[in-house]
């Protein structure tokens, strides 16, 4: 698998969040999107003000709290009385500043300094490129765009491939944190189309690109599916996931997965 380039895969994704919003009539911004319990708006309200906290006081409690979702929740009632215009206005103004402040530092030795993103654990500066890349994508193609009836185009291998690159760095942490006693066996997940790769899973809680076909139990998917069902929103069964080796083993490790 090639380096993917995360500033401009980060730079891509915002330009097709604004451009999508920007086409959305009012009574859109208020519609349920398929992230439970918030309107459309909210989703962008959750994308702002997450790239707004890294910039002032609340990217304390970004770094060091322990439970981020809760944290999003409390950013997003913060907003519930702005208009459509003040939370994609928060969108623009600090992802673009994001992209010019904060992206060139990723290519600096800098971007390898470890940093905690609350109970995720720590990851590589250049990461947190990769973070808000998937969380516009993951919003924008499996959130807002299916609830308002919207088809969009597919990803980028880029995209795709920044997007993929967070999830797993994720899921190395949650196995490293919380590690089953049952995994006591390779994984290997192989994701096929535009930026997809191969990866096996260790039974330490590694995730690294793998080179050759091994593992106890093997997983085929779909890349541009995986950030669907590989956070939950809909079942790695009800999508095209294949196994094979230990299948029962595998099952048991996919019902397990839910990258946040």
């Amino acid at each position: 698998m090639s380096r993917p380039d995360r500033v401009r895969a980060f730079k891509d994704e915002r330009a097709e969040v604004l451009e999508f919003c920007r086409s959305l009539p009012p009574a859109d911004w208020r519609m349920d999107s398929c992230a439970r319990g918030w309107s459309i708006q909210d989703v962008v309200a959750h994308m702002g003000s997450g790239a707004h906290a890294m910039f002032g006081p609340a990217a304390v409690k970004l770094m060091r709290g322990n439970a981020i979702e809760r944290l999003n929740d409390e950013m997003v009632d913060i907003r519930r009385s702005w208009s459509p215009e003040q939370v994609l206005g928060e969108y623009r103004r600090w992802t673009g500043a994001f992209a010019t402040l904060l992206g060139p530092v990723t290519g600096t030795p800098m971007g390898g300094l470890r940093l905690p993103l609350a109970e995720l654990g720590r990851f590589p500066l250049r990461l947190f490129v990769s973070a808000l890349v998937f969380d516009a994508y993951t919003h924008l193609h499996h959130d807002m765009a299916p609830a308002l009836g919207r088809t969009l185009p597919g990803p980028d291998s880029n995209r795709m491939a920044v997007t993929l690159e967070w999830m797993m760095a994720v899921l190395s942490n949650q196995l490293r944190a919380d590690r089953p006693s049952w995994l006591d066996r390779p994984v290997l997940i192989t994701l096929g189309g535009a930026g997809g790769g191969r990866w096996l899973v260790g039974t330490g809680g590694s995730v690294l690109p793998a080179t050759v076909e091994s593992g106890a139990a093997r997983i085929r998917g779909a890349a541009v599916e995986f950030p669907e069902w590989g956070t939950k929103r809909a079942g790695w069964r009800d999508r095209d996931v294949s196994l094979d080796g230990d299948t029962d083993y595998g099952a048991k490790f996919l019902d397990w997965m839910n990258i946040v």
